[in-house]
């Protein structure tokens, strides 16, 4: 893999020299990962939990997701500023529309390529539909787990560790600790398991193309909302119910079973072509 990198965010400022433990310590990578951790998680878990507890189900509606995610954002940023003591370019606004618009535009084309295959396969059937406003309640859902995962797992992970170890090595443990995160997730298997290793570097891939989030958020977003939220299809285990009612049958090796299309070797397929697409793209 072509190594050299195109605007890459800078890895941690290092503190000024100092002897003591505490300074070594805190210059650490695994130091740095979980102090970044814990400024974004914290927040999110408050507002969630606060939510849960004290208000009745009709008066969370949407906007605990969203402002959690805004959280999450402003807890990245505050660790950013206190401890790298920079500004973060990964969350730059110079074209942030897009490259929000094409990793959209990705993940929805990477999405239904994979529905029309398993539909000329026999292994997709549209069973039925609810109303199509079925689509607008769980966006503020996806807003957040795609906000959150792609900060944590790319501008977190991914960037610190590049730093610490280069670019191959950060971008492989990256995708492996994505996928061990959806380890205890409903329907997981190996293959599934592979195929969210994969898209851990493919969404990785997306990151470093530009040195910012946009394009990997637009992607991950795209995915999730397109199977789940308009074809109401498992999403990495998880139940969704939607717009277009569609149902996975067949072999678990192509339908993905209960664990949705991140366990479809089709979906393999799809998302290496993508990632070569990032990587050809990336080094032209």
């Amino acid at each position: 893999m072509n190594t050299t990198q195109p605007a890459v965010p800078p890895g941690p400022a290092p503190s000024p020299p100092s002897g003591s433990l505490a300074a070594r310590i805190a210059r650490w990578p695994l130091t740095r990962i979980l102090l970044a951790t814990l400024a974004m998680v914290l927040p999110v878990a408050a507002v969630l939990v606060f939510a849960n507890l004290a208000l009745e189900k009709s008066q969370r509606v949407a906007w605990p997701q969203l402002l959690a995610a805004a959280l999450c954002v402003l807890g990245y940023r505050f660790y950013v500023a206190k401890m790298e003591k920079r500004v973060p370019d990964e969350l730059a606004m110079a074209g942030a529309a897009r490259e929000t618009a094409t990793g959209l535009a990705w993940g929805a084309a990477l999405s239904l390529a994979v529905i029309g295959a398993l539909a000329a396969a026999g292994a997709f059937q549209v069973v039925g539909s609810n109303n199509w406003t079925a689509i607008f309640k769980p966006m503020p859902e996806l807003v957040l787990v795609a906000v959150f995962e792609e900060l944590l797992f790319r501008a977190v992970l991914l960037r610190i560790l590049q730093a610490a170890l280069g670019t191959r090595w950060a971008l492989a443990v990256s995708a492996l600790v994505f996928a061990l995160a959806h380890f205890p997730n409903d329907g997981v298997n190996a293959l599934g398991l592979v195929i969210t290793v994969a898209a851990g570097v493919m969404f990785g891939m997306a990151y470093l193309k530009t040195g910012r989030l946009w394009l990997a958020a637009g992607l991950h977003f795209a995915w999730n909302f397109i199977t789940g939220t308009v074809f109401s299809l498992p999403v990495s285990g998880g139940a969704a119910k939607g717009w277009i009612i569609g149902r996975l049958s067949g072999p678990e090796w192509l339908s993905g079973g209960n664990y949705g299309l991140e366990a479809s070797a089709v979906t393999l397929l799809a998302v290496i072509a993508v990632t070569a697409a990032l990587r050809i793209r990336r080094a032209g």
